[in-house]
């Protein structure tokens, strides 16, 4: 095996050979050259070709990596996302309690609506009379007098607190393709009867202070 390699490189370089020391083709079969020297000389090329074929590998591969990078990033960027529900958190009670008798309530949300003018930050909770969205809650709506009230809000912690400091009221999420759906609600009418004897030392709510936290679209059409 090593004489069959010995004499490939031999014949490959015998015309330079011959042509160096003057002899003749016949010649060049005789010189005798260590098979290291040889052997050596070979795979210090067959290594050198090897290490540009793996070069030139190795940059075609990187090269089709970045293709494939930027040919994901602008399918991604030419197909929008797809719009995703948005997740409302809310407590209910019964009209009555929540806006007539929860002698905590309205404090409540005008020192909150007044917090978020300060801050320039956008309302994310609303009071929504008789909601639509109950409709999905028969464990929730069997335990309820009507008319109800929900406070509903994007703000899971809050509703949560909220539900610690109003204790008497019911608590639960669901999801929405938009505000307007979230917070549609049932036409209805809110009559509160007078108590003969206010003993509270606060005065008592006063009627329609609830308003304030209709949805835009309902405080728009009482106007």
């Amino acid at each position: 095996m090593m004489g069959s390699t010995s004499l490939s490189v031999t014949a490959a370089v015998s015309a330079p050979i011959s042509a160096q020391f003057g002899g003749g083709a016949g010649k060049a079969m005789s010189l005798s050259f260590p098979h290291t020297q040889l052997l050596g000389s070979a795979s210090v090329h067959s290594s050198s070709f090897s290490g540009c074929s793996s070069r030139t590998r190795s940059t075609s591969s990187f090269k089709a990596a970045v293709a494939s990078v930027d040919s994901n990033q602008l399918s991604s960027s030419s197909n929008p996302p797809d719009e995703q529900a948005n997740k409302y958190y809310f407590v209910v009670a019964n009209a009555k309690f929540m806006l007539d008798e929860e002698e905590h309530f309205q404090e409540l949300m005008f020192e909150r609506i007044r917090n978020f003018e300060e801050r320039n930050k956008e309302q994310d909770f609303w009071l929504v009379i008789e909601p639509k969205f109950l409709d999905k809650f028969p464990n929730i709506t069997k335990r309820l007098r009507r008319p109800a009230v929900a406070l509903v809000s994007t703000n899971g912690p809050w509703i949560t607190f909220m539900k610690l400091r109003l204790d008497r009221v019911l608590s639960d999420s669901y999801e929405a393709e938009s505000l307007e759906e979230a917070l549609a609600s049932n036409p209805t009418t809110l009559e509160f009867e007078k108590p003969e004897n206010w003993v509270a030392p606060y005065p008592k709510y006063k009627y329609g202070w609830w308003e304030a936290f209709l949805p835009k679209q309902l405080k728009e059409a009482q106007v």
